[in-house]
This record gives structure tokens, C-alpha cells and sequence, in this order.
């Protein structure tokens, strides 16, 4: 796929400084990155999604002292 589309003058510019910085070889390797990074960042979103949803369709459990030392003793082990 070829894909061609105009840029701004502003973000041309940022554009020349994030090649001239080494990290990225040309414009496409600079855009699959942005590509790469953004599809990461949906996925996290869709499965933080399923997470909280999972949460808010499970039966709710009592938080009292006990439930916190539980917590903490799974975090950090015996001994807190």
C-alpha cells in the first residue's frame, strides 16, 4: 500500500526533527511506529474495557480489614 497525504507545515518540521534525531530511518519507519504504538494503545484500552466490565459483572465481595491484609499479604508476602 502506498499512502500519501499532505502535512502541515508545523508538524512538517517536527516531522524533520524526529529523522534527524537517529531514532527513525525514514518517514514510513516513523509512521509504522506511530501506527504500532497507537493499535498497543487501543488494545490495552479494549482489554482494560473487558477487565472493568468483568469487575462491575462479578459478585461483590466485602472489603473490611481482613480482605486488606489478605491483599497485602499476596502483594508482598508474609510479614505485612
Amino acid at each position: 500500500m502506498n499512502v500519501s497525504f499532505p502535512i502541515p507545515k508545523e508538524l512538517e518540521s517536527y516531522l524533520e526533527v524526529q529523522l534527524q534525531s537517529g531514532n527513525y530511518d525514514t518517514v514510513a519507519d516513523y509512521f509504522l511506529m506511530l501506527l504500532q504504538q497507537d493499535k498497543r494503545r487501543k488494545d490495552a484500552q479494549a482489554k482494560l474495557a473487558s477487565l472493568l466490565q468483568e469487575g462491575l459483572d462479578s459478585e461483590a465481595e466485602p472489603v473490611n480489614p481482613e480482605y486488606w491484609q489478605d491483599l497485602r499479604r499476596s502483594i508482598f508476602g508474609t510479614g505485612h
